[in-house]
């Protein structure tokens, strides 16, 4: 198991920091089109020891999950996969929320020792849309289940090919929250078993998961049991934790101040053979932060950085790996 990180922002102190903490690997944001702003980032990435092991984030894919895409889209996630072969950038992590990415209706939910943390709250959510979108926008936007699926598939009989020549891993993060629908849109990634209609979709080892732990666990599963039910489809992990009462309230918390058991989910991690990265995710804001990006602050990282790298050597040391004969 590899330690990474997304960096916000990514810069040489950050980088510093993530490379004193045992860092193996980068996540980083779709930097446009242009080559050389993703071979810019993997330059700046190496000098400092690390990897540029994951792209995330602000991908040019929406209309393509509504099914609009005037080919334009579609060219530009084959390019960007493409530009990561030739880097020998290994993993994509998408998600298929159509219209939103992660929603919060919280930023400053009170902590251990009063760090801040993210909330959802589907009620206030709900509201908070009544007041600020007209009837006929919301009708206008509206996508079912099955066309989600349909684009879905469409999209990846379009994508895995050519990730598979480039040597890439296609991670599908969960729907967060993972709610039925939300503002309109109907939502498909928000199950375990629509994960395990995912990778049957198109069946292929590019075809893989982003586990998100924190989703997961709002969908009301359980995090070990599950781990080993996806087994090798996952291949990239986000590792956090909420307290929830149900998809449509949720709470994180630190990494370990959660429900989750999470030594027996990094020792299902080693007994299933996972070797991929994982980060920290969301985590809370510590004194001194509060006007930082809520989850993306840097003080609550290095916490969660030491905790992992505790349950990796844990896990690596006294968790038996199965035979492969």
């Amino acid at each position: 198991m590899r330690l990474a990180s997304v960096l916000t922002p990514l810069n040489e102190y950050n980088l510093t920091l993530a490379a004193q903490c045992g860092v193996d690997d980068i996540t980083v944001r779709y930097p446009g089109p242009d080559p050389e702003n993703l071979l810019r980032q993997q330059r700046q990435i190496e000098s400092h020891g690390l990897r540029l092991a994951i792209v995330e984030g602000y991908l040019p894919i929406e209309r393509l999950k509504l099914g609009r895409d005037d080919g334009s889209e579609l060219a530009a996630m084959k390019s960007l996969i493409r530009q990561m072969g030739q880097a020998r950038i290994p993993i994509l992590c998408y998600n298929f929320m159509a219209g939103t990415d992660w929603v919060r209706t919280r930023l400053d939910a009170p902590e251990r020792g009063g760090a801040l943390v993210t909330e959802f709250d589907l009620q206030a959510a709900e509201h908070a849309v009544s007041l600020s979108a007209t009837a006929s926008t919301i009708a206008i936007d509206r996508i079912s289940v099955d066309e989600l699926w349909l684009n879905l598939e469409r999209l990846l009989r379009e994508l895995v090919p050519v990730a598979e020549q480039s040597g890439v891993v296609l991670a599908m993060h969960p729907d967060d929250p993972p709610l039925p629908e939300f503002q309109g849109k109907a939502r498909i990634m928000n199950s375990v078993e629509n994960f395990e209609r995912l990778v049957r979709l198109v069946p292929s080892a590019h075809n893989g998961i982003c586990f998100c732990q924190g989703t997961f666990a709002a969908m009301g599963a359980d995090i070990p049991a599950t781990i080993r039910r996806l087994g090798p489809q996952i291949r990239y992990v986000h590792f956090r934790d909420v307290r929830a009462t149900g998809p449509g309230h949720f709470v994180e918390t630190f990494h370990d101040n959660g429900p989750t058991d999470m030594v027996a989910a990094m020792a299902a991690y080693r007994e299933t053979g996972f070797t991929g990265p994982m980060r920290p995710d969301h985590v809370p804001q510590l004194i001194g932060e509060e006007n930082g990006e809520p989850g993306y602050t840097m003080l609550g990282r290095l916490f969660a950085y030491g905790y992992m790298r505790g349950l990796m050597q844990a896990a690596e040391k006294f968790v038996r790996v199965p035979s492969q004969s």
